[in-house]
């Protein structure tokens, strides 16, 4: 059979644009995912105690886009959520991203004051701050406070996470988890916040539910792409595996879970709990909270990052920095001569989007580049 399109990868990237093909201009779509599964690692699933988990980590979505929000809840009802996240720092449990509830909590009551004062002169009421941004000051107390936060909550853990240091990152990475000049301890602020009513899963099932879309598990376009017919590709896999690697390897960061099932209806107080400075492992995850699912049982998810190995484990993270952006590029130029062929997605891109910006932009691919 011809297919108008064939895409690979079965994530947000690939089932968005489908739908869209699919839907509105009624041409025939292949989709193929090398796993046994569609949503990419958005992918969730019911264990054996009957709890939800999302197999690649915890994913809330969160946008300001109701263009995204409107888009998707044409496939889902959603569970209001707003994610809160606690990190261990010196044995007590604090709000982050780090802020003025955090400073209380961490620091004697007058010495919590005067900071928070300082904070509040300085930059004023609810504003973000990356921490790099915030290690630049010349003010004796200001940098102390900068240099305790960097110290207890960014340093070890970023070195966890990347293999790196903080100012051994792209801005854009260490920007994300700003020091926050408020007292709002949630981790998102965007307007729109939840979890999919019935999971992500079924999200997608919703998504890529036409007569127009195939979808073929366990298939490998480097194997199987020759004995596929079709006009035109969408790729969504890492741009660099596309081309053979011929410019060298670019870097992503992967990670393991070792989940566990503890027979006691809570493991903790939040959905997420940080630790950045002991264990090997960078947070817990305790799912049932997504959900509010009522057992007897809980599982979580201690998380291990760890050096992405071709063929041994997934990539999950671009490691941007200049280096590795330059070799991005190389690949970008050569992907630029290329006819009918598109690249988006976090991969295929090389960039750490959040989920809603990947849906943005891949209906802005379709609207601009595919149904023009």
């Amino acid at each position: 059979m011809m297919y108008d399109y064939l895409i690979v990868g079965g994530g947000f990237a690939g089932c968005v644009i489908a739908e869209r093909i699919a839907s509105q201009l009624g041409k025939k779509v292949l989709i193929i995912d090398r796993r046994n599964h569609i949503a990419g690692n958005a992918h969730d699933y019911y264990d054996n105690n009957g709890i939800l988990i999302h197999k690649y980590g915890p994913h809330i979505f969160h946008t300001s886009s109701k263009k995204v929000w409107d888009y998707l809840s044409n496939f889902t009802e959603w569970i209001p959520y707003e994610h809160t996240v606690m990190a261990v720092v010196n044995g007590k449990k604090v709000p982050v991203p780090f802020n003025l509830n955090s400073i209380e909590q961490v620091f004697p009551k007058k010495i919590a004051s005067k900071y928070q004062a300082l904070l509040l002169e300085k930059y004023g009421y609810g504003l973000k701050i990356p921490i790099l941004k915030l290690l630049e000051n010349k003010q004796e107390d200001l940098k102390v406070i900068a240099d305790f936060i960097y110290q207890n909550i960014f340093y070890g853990y970023t070195l966890k996470q990347w293999g790196l240091k903080p100012e051994e990152l792209d801005f854009s990475v260490t920007s994300r988890v700003p020091v926050f000049i408020s007292h709002d301890n949630r981790y998102f602020q965007d307007t729109y916040q939840g979890i999919p009513e019935k999971g992500y899963t079924e999200l997608f099932n919703k998504l890529i539910k036409n007569k127009n879309i195939e979808v073929l598990l366990n298939t490998d376009y480097k194997i199987n792409s020759s004995s596929i017919k079709f006009n035109k590709l969408i790729y969504t896999g890492p741009i660099d595996e596309y081309f053979d690697y011929k410019f060298g390897k670019l870097p992503y960061r992967s990670l393991h879970f070792d989940f566990k099932t503890f027979k006691k209806e809570w493991f903790q107080e939040v959905a997420q709990v940080n630790y950045p400075n002991d264990f090997d492992y960078t947070r817990i995850t305790e799912f049932k909270h997504f959900h509010r699912q009522k057992t007897k049982a809980t599982t979580v998810a201690f998380e291990f990052p760890q050096e992405f190995e071709l063929g041994k484990n997934e990539p999950y993270y671009p490691i941007q920095n200049v280096s590795n952006n330059d070799l991005y590029n190389r690949y970008k130029k050569e992907s630029e001569k290329l006819k009918n062929t598109i690249f988006v997605g976090r991969l295929a891109e090389y960039k750490y989007y959040n989920m809603d910006q990947i849906v943005g932009v891949a209906l802005m691919k379709f609207d601009k580049e595919i149904a023009k």
